[in-house]
């Protein structure tokens, strides 16, 4: 595929963004599953949140062409090779991962209808309904909003402008992948897809890191990437699950034992590889401070949030404290990342843990200084679960810029999960 060239082409009317409903993350299909079998009756509404405010997409992207691609994500459904694919393939080494009775209901699913107002220079974007249903709006949502917003900034470059660009951007990817190379033990994931320039990109960014970086390439985060280019589909859990249990929960006593009932339910459903704790949602510390025994015994832990060496020390002190053997555990670095970093953290802790990587953004969508006014720049974009059953979700995390909910349920968690000073760490991404 010449990138450049189909960016050139406007002739349609409508150019999918996303293509497909496997078109997202692994983790939100195994996630989804879980809230079927465990929270169907559940209603959730989740939320845009553009944590860049100066970047004001309400006035580069058109209304009608964002209600056009939106609408046309409500007219998917699987299709039959899709479906075979989840049914037959073997993930995480287990066949039939996902049970026929959430393959019979996915199969028939048609996503819910959505909510969009412009407000100010900003829209305000809610999807409300059963949270198994709802819940698979978030990534092909943020997907839509990056890429209309590169193609606001691209429409007006001729051919060979994008030609240059695109080289120049292919150029600065594969720069980084052959300085990966160099790393004795490497293993990389894509983690990319929910806030990729394009999804013509993020395939290319895939089938340059399968050349580039062969079997130390472990798979992808992307179903449909996955599924076209035969490499792992990759992801476990995310902070979703503990938010909405939480906002459930009917007290103090029953908030703190939340988080540890949504990796309850986890286990009964998940071993090997899947069992990865994701432990910043409400604070790293407390929460392994509190934790029961058998979540030891679980494979890894997924460092997602404030400075990552505290957090994979943090995990490597918990281990020793809790009998077990670091050298034998994983801890998966995904927040942030770019080939600096993750140089850095391998030489770090390779040896102690087996250290592993999920790279997003900053694969995906690095145009950096490639436009003029830098107008490609990767932003911080999230969709999350708000409210669970009317009630206000809340996320700490181990850096208080990515906190949110109520300020007066925010000083609640905080004193319930034991969560102290934190340091602020400018996002990104």
């Amino acid at each position: 595929m010449d990138i450049a060239t189909r960016v050139y082409n406007h002739k349609w009317k409508i150019d999918p963004i996303v293509r497909s409903l496997i078109d997202t993350d692994f983790y939100k299909l195994l996630m989804c599953q879980s809230v079927f079998r465990n929270k169907p009756d559940t209603d959730v509404t989740f939320s845009l949140i553009n944590r860049s405010t100066h970047i004001p997409l309400a006035d580069l992207i058109d209304e009608g062409e964002l209600r056009e691609q939106l609408d046309h994500v409500r007219s998917l459904s699987l299709s039959r090779g899709e479906s075979t694919w989840l049914r037959g393939n073997t993930f995480y080494g287990k066949r039939q991962m996902f049970r026929p009775d959430f393959m019979e209901w996915f199969e028939n699913l048609r996503l819910p209808p959505y909510h969009l107002e412009r407000k100010g220079d900003q829209y305000e974007l809610t999807f409300e309904g059963k949270w198994h249903e709802v819940m698979l709006w978030e990534i092909p949502a943020l997907a839509i909003l990056m890429e209309l917003r590169s193609r606001a900034v691209l429409h007006d470059m001729r051919r060979f402008e994008l030609q240059v660009l695109y080289a120049q951007a292919m150029t600065r990817v594969w720069s980084k992948i052959e300085s990966l190379r160099e790393i004795e033990g490497l293993g990389i994931a894509d983690f990319g897809t929910r806030r990729r320039h394009s999804f013509m990109w993020q395939d290319w960014c895939v089938q340059a890191m399968l050349e580039g970086l062969g079997p130390k390439f472990t798979g992808t985060s992307n179903c449909l990437i996955a599924m076209r280019r035969e490499v792992e589909a990759i992801g476990t859990n995310a902070h979703e699950l503990p938010m909405v249990y939480s906002a459930l929960a009917e007290g103090d006593a029953a908030l703190a034992r939340a988080p540890y009932e949504v990796l309850s339910d986890w286990h009964d459903e998940h071993e090997g590889n899947l069992r990865i704790i994701l432990p910043d949602t409400y604070g790293t510390q407390g929460f392994l401070d509190s934790a029961p025994d058998w979540l030891a015994g679980w494979t890894g832990i997924r460092i997602d949030s404030g400075d990552p060496a505290t957090g994979a020390e943090t995990a490597i002190a918990w281990w020793k404290a809790r009998g077990e053997d670091p050298t034998q555990k994983r801890v998966i670095f995904s927040d942030g990342l770019d080939v600096d970093k993750i140089k850095e953290l391998h030489k770090q802790f390779a040896g102690q843990v087996n250290v592993s990587f999920g790279w997003g953004t900053l694969l995906t969508n690095d145009f950096r200084g490639l436009v003029k006014d830098d107008g490609l720049a990767a932003f911080s974009l999230v969709c999350k679960a708000v409210t669970a059953n009317g009630k206000p979700t809340v996320k700490l995390s181990d850096n208080p810029e990515k906190a949110m909910g109520p300020q007066s349920e925010i000083d609640r968690y905080k004193r319930v999960f034991g969560v102290g000073q934190q340091e602020a760490i400018k996002v990104v991404v």
